[in-house]
């Protein structure tokens, strides 16, 4: 009998900047933007080295798709994402046009 691999929880830091820039299709120097920003704070390694977990990930995939499809700025994405998630956690319908957009577990 095999034992399946315990899945990697959400909060897990394990992408590099450059696996995580890889993965969303963007610069790595653009991930370190939305960190001054306070978009995301990725986790610190004791060397200092930045590492992103799968939040993070979907969290920066929500504000492309804000800022990439829906035109608007890193204030604006980081806005609309806070209403969703307050929409959907108070079963309240969100615009069509958002449907979209994965917040669930986006927390900025």
């Amino acid at each position: 009998m095999s034992v399946a691999p315990a899945a990697v929880g959400l909060d897990k830091p394990i992408y590099t900047i450059s696996v995580a820039s890889e993965i969303l299709e963007t610069h790595p120097r653009t991930l370190m933007m939305y960190e001054h920003l306070n978009l995301i704070v990725p986790y610190r390694t004791s060397t200092n080295r930045r590492r992103y977990s799968q939040r993070d990930i979907l969290a920066l995939q929500a504000i492309q798709r804000l800022t990439r499809h829906h035109g608007l700025n890193l204030n604006g994405a980081r806005y609309v994402i806070q209403c969703l998630r307050l929409l959907d956690e108070h079963g309240i319908r969100r615009p069509n046009h958002l449907d979209d957009i994965e917040v669930t577990e986006v927390r900025l």
